[in-house]
Formats: C-alpha cells, structure tokens, sequence
C-alpha cells in the first residue's frame, strides 16, 4: 500500500487540490484498487462507464456525482456513495474536492444497508452501544474487507496482527491505536496504515467510530 506506515496522518491536507487541475494517487492496486482524488474548483471528472461499483468517501470539500438522466448527488465532507455500473458516472466540484475511491466488484458482497446511487455516511451506518463494540461489514471479498466499527467509551481491541495491510479511517469521536509498542492518538478525519503482520490495538478514549480497509493482496 502506498501510504505511510505507523503514523496518524490526513488525507485531505495530505492531497491538497493543486490549481485548475485533477489529481490521482494510486493507493493500492489489484482487484480493489484504492485511489486518492484531489479536484481543483470548477474542474470535472467526465462521465464513463465502469463495470464495477465505486465506493467514494469524500475528505474534504464538497463535490457531485453525476450520471445519465439527470442523476445528480452532491457530497459533502464525510458522504459517502456506492457509485451504480453500467451507467455514465462522472464527478465535479465547483468548490474543490479530496476523496478516496475503493473499487467494489461486482461480484463482491456488499451490505444490503447500501444502496448504489445512494448518499450516507459511513459513521451513521452503526450505533453506539453501552459498554460494546459494534461492526458491520460493508464490503468483502477473499482478498479484502471493508467494516464500519463503533467503540463505546473506554472499550478496545486487544494487541493483535492482521494478515495484510489495513488503513483506518477515523470517523467520529477519538480512540488511541497502538502500533509497534507506540500510541496515536485519533480523531475523526485522521488515517492510519497498518503494515502486514503490524502489531496493533485500537482503544476509544472517547466514544469513537472508524472504518477499516484490510486488504490481503
């Protein structure tokens, strides 16, 4: 993954829109790419057909997907959409825009709480819960799964390693990952990459949710 290891960082301020222009940063490749987008204002993505779904998680900015027949859906900073196939899709800011697109295959499974076509957040799809931590899968595959995760105050997940590499996605509220034996501490619109076989915990200081990327190609 082409990403820093062991370091809380920021997406939007680490991809600031360069002027007039797009701008793309492969993340990861395989059969779930994963690409960071910057969009300078009043600058567009053409509208093509893609045989795969896009799930794009906006970081900054605000932007709009658009399509065929009037199909217009704007995102603002922590909206989400699961992007239809076999259709023009295309994206534009008037504003500027910084975003992270995961390739959702076709044949992956996806949760039936997502809709294509449909704006969320990813924060709203689990609730806290008294003393417990929550998760639902939104997307998986052999090679890769993508979970929302919600920790009441002062629950966590114990040291552990994954079998690939990871990157978070803090959503709301603060938590500590420990990594390597070191803590970093987390907040909502904060990232963070796991290595393969990183030793690892995740503690919410405060209430806190975050998505989780694993990837294991």
């Amino acid at each position: 993954m082409n990403e820093k290891v062991g370091e809380v960082f920021a997406i939007a301020a680490d991809n600031a829109p360069v002027p007039g222009c797009t701008v793309s940063k492969a993340v990861h490749s395989g059969a779930n790419d994963v690409i960071y987008f910057s969009m300078a204002p009043n600058t567009d993505i053409s509208a093509e057909i893609f045989p795969y779904h896009k799930l794009i998680l906006v970081a900054g900015g605000s932007m709009e997907v658009y399509g065929r027949g009037g199909f217009v859906r704007r995102l603002d900073a922590g909206e989400c959409i699961v992007t239809p196939t076999d259709t023009p899709v295309g994206m534009r800011t008037s504003e500027s825009a910084v975003y992270t697109e995961i390739t959702i295959r076709r044949n992956d499974t996806m949760n039936e709480a997502i809709k294509a076509g449909e704006v969320f957040e990813l924060a709203g799809l689990v609730p806290y819960a008294d003393g417990k931590i929550v998760n639902m899968d939104v997307a998986h595959n052999g090679k890769m799964k993508f979970v929302v995760m919600a920790f009441d105050e002062g629950t966590a997940l114990s040291e552990h390693a994954a079998p690939g590499e990871a990157l978070v996605f803090a959503l709301d509220g603060e938590g500590v990952i420990g990594y390597e034996g070191k803590d970093h501490p987390i907040k909502a619109g904060e990232s963070f990459h796991f290595a393969k076989a990183g030793l690892h915990s995740v503690r919410a200081t405060k209430r806190f949710k975050m998505a989780l990327l694993l990837t294991l190609e």
